[in-house]
């Protein structure tokens, strides 16, 4: 992990970065964040990158170390390109639909359910059976992507359900009858 905390962050033209004690925060064109990372981590702006430095070599600070480094970066780019979570429906009759901001998914219920976007969520359905999620923060959209696929996990039998797109489902063998 520290090889990754080595390198610097390049913070793009149009990204504005202020760093506040441990609190650091990015905006740009897509919008803003903030985090505040542990205290033992020190971040510093040098002209037109960011450097995360370690207190020690011990193995608890190299892990936060890259740690850092990734988050600042995941901060960087979402806020100048953003992160998207495709999925996708299978099975009869299963779909979903985007009621104004919110979505309404059809999935063998004998009710709808409904999935709020939240603040700095947005959803788009290209189609009946696809669903994109797209935000800012890559944490937020995989925990919104993976509360979607636990309406309906994919079935290992059938393999009807909510998947990531691409996601393989291993298909188990039934049940035989007696020769």
């Amino acid at each position: 992990m520290s090889r990754i905390g080595r390198k610097p962050v390049k913070i793009p033209s149009g990204v504005d970065v202020k760093i506040d004690g441990q609190t650091v925060v990015v905006k740009g064109p897509r919008g803003s964040i903030e985090k505040r990372f542990h205290p033992d981590m020190k971040v510093t702006a040098q002209g037109d990158v960011l450097v995360v430095e370690r207190p020690s070599e011990e193995k608890p600070h190299k892990s936060l170390h890259g740690l850092t480094r990734s988050l600042l970066a995941n901060m960087i780019r979402g806020v100048t390109e953003g992160f998207t979570k495709e999925l996708e429906i299978q099975g009869t009759g299963y779909r979903a639909v985007k009621q104004g901001k919110d979505l309404v998914l059809t999935v063998g219920y004998s009710h709808q359910v409904e999935i709020k976007a939240g603040e700095g969520i947005e959803f788009e359905v290209p189609a009946p059976t696809r669903i994109t999620v797209k935000g800012i923060d890559k944490e937020q959209v995989g925990q919104v992507a993976a509360d979607i696929r636990r309406v309906r996990p994919p079935d290992p039998y059938k393999g009807k359900g909510i998947r990531y797109l691409g996601e393989r489902v291993r298909q188990k063998a039934g049940k035989t009858g007696k020769a």
